[in-house]
């Protein structure tokens, strides 16, 4: 654990995202971490990178543009703006907090594995900066209710950070695609589980060459208690510890057994 609470007032706190620079849950963030603390920065990627994970650009140089006062773009992932920011943009003070998203949308269940928006909070974490990843969920065809995210993050930030941080942990945070005063509570959930991808759309181009889409957007169903999935779908936000060590603990314990 962190050995203290994060004091917000005197945070550097770094916004990012993978939905792009100009994308309106980015600049719902900023303006919420800027109702917590002075030294706000804005670092996100040029492009949508949504289901970019955790890659990172290495083929490639990678530039910034300025865009304004403590509001950058980088022509690459999420993972690199992380970088970027702490290694280069703040290299004279470190970020305090990393705060990612909102998202376009719900990062539940196996999402995290795709997820560019949970990807920059693992490369926080990754260089021992508290991070908190925030997507706003939203039913198929309706419009995307921001207000709930605005109404709620606020108060999610302060409590997480009121007390200690798990090390090598990131706190994945899902809103429900409800109005902001019919949010039914704020839970601890772990990761639910469900599949993405399975509805392939194949369609033919003009000259008649097959194309895919992976997709389309799904409705969410009910997975078991005690889940990011069935929180949401219940009407809370969600709030799941993802820890950064892969380590399936009692598998490695009986291979060692096999292998000593």
């Amino acid at each position: 654990m962190f050995d203290r609470p994060i004091d917000l007032a005197a945070a550097r706190v770094l916004v990012t995202n993978d939905d792009g620079i100009n994308a309106p849950g980015l600049k719902l963030l900023a303006k919420v971490a800027r109702t917590l603390s002075e030294d706000v920065w804005v670092v996100a990627p040029e492009q949508e990178q949504s289901g970019a994970s955790h890659s990172l650009t290495l083929s490639r140089p990678l530039r910034i543009r300025k865009l304004g006062h403590r509001r950058f773009a980088v022509d690459g992932t999420p993972t690199d703006c992380v970088l970027l920011a702490v290694n280069a943009i703040l290299r004279d003070k470190a970020p305090t907090l990393v705060l990612s998203g909102v998202n376009a949308g719900a990062n539940l269940g196996e999402d995290v594995t795709y997820s560019g928006t949970v990807a920059a909070a693992m490369e926080a974490t990754l260089l021992e900066v508290p991070a908190i990843a925030f997507s706003q969920h939203y039913q198929n065809r309706s419009a995307i209710p921001w207000k709930t995210a605005e109404a709620h993050a606020a108060k999610v930030i302060r409590r997480l950070t009121a007390g200690p941080w798990p090390r090598n942990t990131l706190i994945n945070v899902n809103f429900p695609a409800v109005a902001p005063d019919d949010v039914a509570g704020i839970v601890a959930t772990r990761q639910g589980r469900r599949k993405i991808g399975d509805g392939v759309v194949e369609r033919a181009d003009p000259r008649g060459r097959p194309y895919y889409w992976i997709g389309p957007l799904r409705d969410e169903a009910p997975d078991m208690p005690g889940t990011d999935l069935n929180a949401v779908t219940e009407g809370k936000v969600s709030l799941s510890p993802i820890y950064l060590d892969l380590t399936n603990g009692p598998a490695l314990a009986e291979l060692k057994k096999v292998f000593s």
